[in-house]
This record gives C-alpha cells, sequence and structure tokens, in this order.
C-alpha cells in the first residue's frame, strides 16, 4: 500500500499534491483536537482527572533522582563535591554582642570602660558583612535554590556537560517540553482564555438572578481548570471544609500571578485589582460583566478610602462571592512571608488565611517581576515540566477584641507561614523596588546610644 501511494505521488500534478497536503494537515488538526476535546477540555469542564498528571510527576521524580545519583557520583569521583557554606547566627541583642567584643579586645573591667570605644566599630561592621552576604530580605526576590537538578537549564548551566548520559537525558527532555509540551499548553491556554471571554460576555447578557449566577460560576470554574491543565499544574487541596464562603475576605501568600488561577480553579472568588489595558483589559472588561468582581481604575487605586469603601460594601452583601487578596503587595520567592498590607484587615470581615506552597523541583513559579516581563514568564511556566503546589484552606480567623488591624494581619501571616512552612518575616515586600528607609537605620542608632546611655546610667548609680 505504501509503495502504491509513493508511485501515486510521483506522477501527481502539483495541485493534487497541494490537496493532499490540506487533507493531511485537516486530518492531523481533527485527531489533535480530539485528544485534546477527550482528555482534557471534557475532564476540566465536569472536575475529573484520569491520573495522567500525577504519574507523570511519579515518573519525573524517579528521572530527577537517578540524575541526582549520577551528578553525585562524578562530582565525588573528581574529588569537586561541595557543602554550601552557612553564615551561622545565634540570636544574641546588639548590647550581648558589643560586651563580648569588648571583653575579648580589652583586659579592662566592663564597667570602667568608656562610653564609646573603637571596637564597637566591629559589629556594625559585621553586621554589614553578614548582610551583603546573606541577606534575609533581597535573597526572597530570587529564584530557590535546589538541592538536586531537574534537568533544566535555568535551574543550573553546567550539570548537562557532566556525562554524556545526562546530555542525552537532558537534549530528550528539553524535545519533549518545546516540541510537545509548549506547543499544548499554548493551545490549551488560547482555548480557555477565548472560552472566559466570549462566554462571560453571553452570560453578562443575562439578567441578575439565579441562573446567571450559577452559570458565571460554572464558566469560571471550567475556564479556569482549563489553564491550569495548561501548566499541567497539579495541585493537592488541603481541609476543604474550611473554603471561603460568601461574604468573607481570602487572603494568601503571593508567589505568581498563577496563584489567582491555582484557587480559582476549585472554587469562585471575586478578584479585586487594577484595570489594564490590552488583553488584560478586555479580560477583565468580560469577567466583570458576569461575575462582580472589583475592579479600579488607576486614579483610584490611592485612594484608601474608596477602595476599603467598595470593599466593605462587597463583604456586606452576604450573596457574592468571597474577595481573594494577596496582602502582600508583590512576589515572593515562596521561601517566607513578609508583611501583610493592613487594608483588608480594617473592614471587620471574617477571613479566611489560605497558604500556598509551590514544589520547585518540577519549575519555578515565582515571577521575578523586575527580570522577565509576563509573556516570558509565561512562556517559561509553559516550557518547564510541570507545576505542583499544595494548597491549604485555614479556619476562619476574625478580628479579636481590642487587636488592632496590623495585629490581627501578623497573626493571620503567622498562621499561614506555620501552615505552608515558610518563613514569617516582618519585612515590607515593597523593599523590593524601594530604598530602605531611614528609620530601620535610626533604629540600630537608637539602641546603641540606649546601650552606652544605660551603661552610662548604672555607673552614676553605683
Amino acid at each position: 500500500m505504501l509503495t502504491v501511494v509513493c508511485t501515486s505521488l510521483q506522477i501527481c500534478a502539483p495541485t493534487e499534491s497541494l490537496d493532499l497536503l490540506c487533507i493531511l494537515l485537516g486530518i492531523s488538526f481533527t485527531v489533535w483536537f480530539t485528544l485534546l476535546l477527550v482528555f482534557i477540555i471534557v475532564p476540566a469542564i465536569f472536575g475529573v482527572s484520569f491520573g495522567i498528571r500525577r504519574l507523570y510527576m511519579k515518573t519525573l521524580l524517579k528521572v530527577f533522582e537517578w540524575a541526582t545519583l549520577r551528578i553525585e557520583r562524578v562530582l565525588l569521583t573528581c574529588r569537586l563535591w561541595f557543602v554550601p557554606a552557612i553564615i551561622a547566627k545565634e540570636p544574641t541583642s546588639l548590647e550581648e554582642e558589643i560586651k563580648e567584643i569588648r571583653r575579648s579586645g580589652s583586659n579592662r573591667d566592663l564597667d570602667s570602660a568608656s562610653e564609646f570605644e573603637m571596637s564597637d566599630i566591629f559589629y556594625f561592621a559585621r553586621r554589614g558583612v553578614e548582610s551583603i552576604m546573606d541577606d534575609e530580605v533581597t535573597k526572597r526576590f530570587s529564584a530557590e535554590e535546589l538541592e538536586s537538578w531537574n534537568l533544566l537549564t535555568r535551574s543550573n548551566n553546567n550539570f548537562h556537560y557532566i556525562s554524556l548520559r545526562l546530555t542525552v537525558l537532558w537534549g530528550l527532555g528539553l524535545l519533549i517540553r518545546y516540541g510537545f509540551l509548549l506547543p499544548l499548553r499554548v493551545t490549551l491556554a488560547v482555548t480557555g482564555v477565548s472560552l472566559l471571554v466570549i462566554l462571560t460576555s453571553v452570560i453578562g447578557l443575562l439578567p441578575n438572578g439565579r441562573m446567571k449566577n450559577f452559570l458565571s460560576e460554572k464558566v469560571h470554574l471550567m475556564c479556569y481548570r482549563i489553564c491550569v491543565r495548561a501548566l499541567t499544574a497539579i495541585i493537592t487541596y488541603h481541609d476543604s471544609e474550611n473554603k471561603p464562603k460568601n461574604g468573607g475576605i481570602c487572603v494568601a501568600n503571593h508567589t505568581s500571578p498563577i496563584d489567582v488561577i491555582i484557587l480559582a480553579s476549585d472554587g469562585c472568588y471575586a478578584m479585586v485589582g487594577q484595570i489594564h489595558g490590552g488583553l488584560m483589559g478586555v479580560i477583565q472588561r468580560s469577567m466583570v460583566k458576569a461575575c462582580p468582581h472589583i475592579w479600579f481604575e488607576r486614579s483610584e487605586v490611592k485612594d484608601r478610602h474608596l477602595v476599603a469603601k467598595r470593599l466593605s460594601d462587597h463583604v456586606e452583601d452576604k450573596s457574592k462571592l468571597p474577595i481573594l487578596i494577596f496582602p502582600e503587595g508583590t512576589c515572593i520567592n515562596n521561601t517566607s512571608v513578609m508583611m501583610f498590607k493592613k487594608g483588608s484587615f480594617e473592614i471587620g470581615a471574617t477571613v479566611y488565611p489560605v497558604a500556598i506552597k509551590y514544589d520547585p523541583r518540577f519549575g519555578d513559579a515565582f515571577w521575578n517581576s523586575s527580570k522577565f516581563g509576563m509573556v516570558n514568564y509565561l512562556l517559561r511556566m509553559m516550557s518547564s515540566w510541570a507545576i505542583v503546589c499544595s494548597v491549604w484552606y485555614l479556619p476562619p480567623m476574625s478580628r479579636e477584641e481590642g487587636e488592632d488591624a496590623v495585629q490581627f494581619a501578623n497573626r493571620v501571616k503567622a498562621a499561614i507561614a506555620r501552615q505552608g512552612g515558610l518563613v514569617d518575616l516582618l519585612w515590607d515586600g515593597g523593599l523590593k523596588r524601594a530604598k530602605v528607609k531611614d528609620t530601620f537605620k535610626e533604629e540600630q542608632q537608637k539602641l546603641y546610644s540606649k546601650m552606652l546611655v544605660g551603661t552610662q546610667e548604672d555607673r552614676s548609680r553605683s
């Protein structure tokens, strides 16, 4: 049969060859779309999974383990193995450390020491060097370091040169990710976004009522689940009985713009944000037709009273969806939780904390907005192996009597950090782009001055 087809192609006219090519392309497109429809889109609509993604994840883990063992063996053979150095830090106060420096540098009695000694400079110099080498704030805005290689050159540029087997495996992975997964994911993303824009615009034409709310919820869930599959996202939800309810505010730690998709694929939320232009603006305007999202104009964002009033009016209506807010205000690399802005905690509504923890072995979900644009970031996500994460719904929390908004925000933040295994930091995520305020430096100066004045007062009493 193959011989007959080849002979026919040799004697066909150019127009017949073109017709045959069109037929083959049509068949390929039909098969491709049918596979997408049967195995991805339809299961996404009904929230069903065939377990293919979890099998894919387990296979990747075995490959990563083999690659790691191979690398360790080669490094040990070549005596190139090293352990990353860690700066040992002891939780001591400024006064204790300076006294220790004075004690080790002088034989004089500390009580007879002068108010200021040159050796005190060593404390501030050492703390400055520590901050440069291991700054606990700046490193939260860069990619999380991996303990093992995940066959991506973006996480290590040299490991695939160690052996021929690793090179072949890396090349095969490159072919799979860019030749198969990336086109598939782009197709799914375009499908999900297109359906979201078209269907929400149609639903927006319906009169307000239960039917409109029901259809809006189903359409949003369907489209977000298709977008989740566009990232090959493998999500494990815990404690679903604590899912946010209408009239409440859902707050979560923020790592990536896809945090919204991760949460919205398991339940519907009212989004809060600034109105954008371009494609994002088209999506926002279509979404708000079907669901009461809260979008602000650029001129309104800085008006705190207006923002608070619109949020308060929304949560007072128990028929409206819970509001989804990321109080950090910027993306952190999923190793810590930084300061929560107090605005969403001043309203007085019930807060539903949610902790999101990504597994960096399959792909780095952190969006370094100062280094990558949105399109570049999404392409990096779609060319990764997968997005694997866990989501914990924490019990609802309310503001206690005598507790101000800042204390309430810190209590919620501590609960999220504890559940997600993240470091709880008091620093403002705005330091990602802003200069450190002088008040932080003045605070250290006040501590040092207080120590000197206190020492002098103790000597005068004695």
